[in-house]
């Protein structure tokens, strides 16, 4: 019984103290690197976009022409 409740007190400090050592290592990006990562991200967004764009815009007469035919 003890060594399931040493295993249950265990598990969260392990967790905290991994936790712990992940923030400690952290560090605040600078200008140039919050630059390039937002640069990054806004082309993603960009490219996602545009590729569900065209997809609505094939789906859309290929539905049109299944759906219309019944």
């Amino acid at each position: 019984m003890s060594e399931r409740f040493k295993e249950f007190v265990e598990v969260p400090q392990q967790f905290f103290r991994e936790g712990n050592q992940f923030l400690t290592r952290c560090t605040k990006p600078d200008k140039r690197e919050y630059i390039q990562i937002s640069r990054a991200v806004a082309i993603g967004f960009a490219v996602m976009g545009l590729l569900g764009y065209f997809v609505k815009l094939i789906h859309i007469p290929i539905n049109n022409i299944l759906v219309g035919a019944a």
